[in-house]
């Protein structure tokens, strides 16, 4: 009698599981991993590891780990691929692309609801939020700052910027204020834009010289304390 031979069986989709349940387990394993590791440390190949499948039929399902946050959060909308196509231009047209792109993604019906859920979680305690600041660190801030260029305070005017934005968000969509709430998104932008242009450049509309002088003589202020 010849003897079968059984070879390993190479690792993909577990065995009997249907392709919607595959994409759930990977979905729950990275659920498990950004919560154990945070956003930074978890990586792809953890996650096919955590969930039993190759690392191959991860991104068969999904792209790349920016995509399995925007799934685990459940939001319809990849906030580093608006970021990153507002930083295509003109450097001093940037805070207005910056607005409009933000504020037309966050006028969506489809996308609010899960925004308003994912920037509560961001704001909140626990391992989801910590996942959420980590990735938008990485995937916003950082971009923008390396956008600015590589000057020693580019991070600080990209995290002001982003403060100018998140505060906007916040009155209009999560706090419902009027008159910000009502506002069309063409006004906003008129008056929100020139302020994160100016904390993303380091200077307001006309006044170079000016701020250049504030900006140096505070940073020798602080020096000689």
């Amino acid at each position: 009698m010849t003897e079968r031979l059984h070879h390993p069986r190479r690792p993909g989709r577990p065995r009997g599981a249907k392709p919607g349940d595959t994409r759930a387990r990977i979905l729950a394993a990275a659920t498990d991993e950004f919560g154990e590791r945070g956003y930074e440390a978890a990586s792809m190949r953890a996650i096919a590891r955590r969930a039993g499948v190759d690392p191959a039929l991860v991104h068969h399902y999904f792209d790349d780990k920016q995509s399995l946050v925007a799934e685990v959060v459940e939001v319809p909308l990849r906030p580093d691929r608006l970021v990153g196509a507002a930083l295509d231009g003109p450097l001093d047209e940037l805070g207005e692309r910056l607005v409009r792109a933000v504020l037309t993604a966050w006028d969506s019906a489809t996308v609010r609801p899960a925004a308003v859920a994912a920037l509560r979680s961001a704001i909140g305690q626990g391992p989801v939020a910590r996942m959420l600041r980590e990735f938008l660190r990485r995937e916003i801030m950082h971009r923008i700052a390396s956008r600015l260029g590589d000057d020693d305070d580019a991070e600080l005017r990209a995290e002001l910027a982003a403060s100018q934005l998140v505060g906007v968000i916040m009155v209009r969509y999560v706090l419902e204020f009027d008159p910000v709430a009502s506002l069309p998104i063409d006004e906003l932008v008129a008056r929100v834009g020139p302020a994160v242009q100016w904390h993303l450049t380091g200077l307001p509309p006309g006044s170079r010289n000016g701020l250049d002088r504030g900006v140096a003589q505070a940073k020798n202020s602080a020096h000689d304390e």
